[in-house]
């Protein structure tokens, strides 16, 4: 059964929690975390993008000139594609991509992301992440009393909205703030550091092992 010293907020080691070996000790499965990154940049897609087709652009209702007899090529209007400000082509149009993947599927990815990184050591556990007032100073000095001097790719996992912290992490460039267990297998893959609570992690032990 896997085992994180827990820490307080200035890097001290006061106690040791177990984690669930269904969830932090599982098979590591590339092909699932790689189906639930695709799907989840997917479904970030707004799909708005689109373009004027012929029929679309203003103008080109008159044929230009005479079929016969001008010595030019023959041209039905001046919106065609290869005239200037003509329609285009094959371009985008609105549309879905969003993808769906099953409920086991997606968790089954999660457990392999944080069996993954649990192997890493990525993860770093606390007692308690709260500031007493905004001050990105607060964060940095936060992050340096765990070890941290270099804040690219840190997670910060919160069990519950908290502004404070938000609001003091999110002037760091590198460090992103989830709300466990609402976080993505993308979020937990790209991190380098997670830094979390043990109601957080036990937030997603309960709904990955269902």
């Amino acid at each position: 059964m896997p085992k994180l010293s827990v820490y307080n907020q200035t890097g001290q080691p006061v106690r040791e929690i177990e984690l669930s070996d269904e969830v932090f000790a599982s098979d590591v499965r590339a092909d699932l975390m790689h189906a639930a990154v695709v799907a989840e940049q997917a479904n970030a897609r707004q799909g708005t993008a689109d373009t004027k087709t012929r029929g679309e652009v203003r103008g080109g209702g008159r044929k230009p000139w005479r079929q016969k007899g001008t010595g030019r090529a023959r041209q039905g209007s001046i919106r065609a594609p290869h005239w200037r400000h003509g329609g285009t082509v094959f371009g985008p149009h609105p549309r879905d991509y969003s993808q769906h993947l099953p409920k086991k599927v997606r968790r089954a990815a999660m457990r392999s992301a944080l069996t993954a990184k649990m192997e890493e050591n990525a993860f770093v556990t606390v007692e308690s992440i709260h500031f007493d007032e905004i001050k990105t100073r607060h964060a940095v000095q936060f992050l340096k009393g765990l070890s941290i001097d270099d804040p690219r790719r840190v997670l910060v996992l919160l069990p519950e909205h908290d502004e404070v912290v938000w609001k003091s992490f999110r002037n760091l460039p590198g460090v992103e703030v989830r709300i466990s267990p609402a976080v993505s297998v993308r979020d937990v893959l790209l991190a380098r550091r997670i830094i979390t609570t043990p109601e957080a992690l036990q937030k997603l032990q309960e709904v990955c092992a269902r």
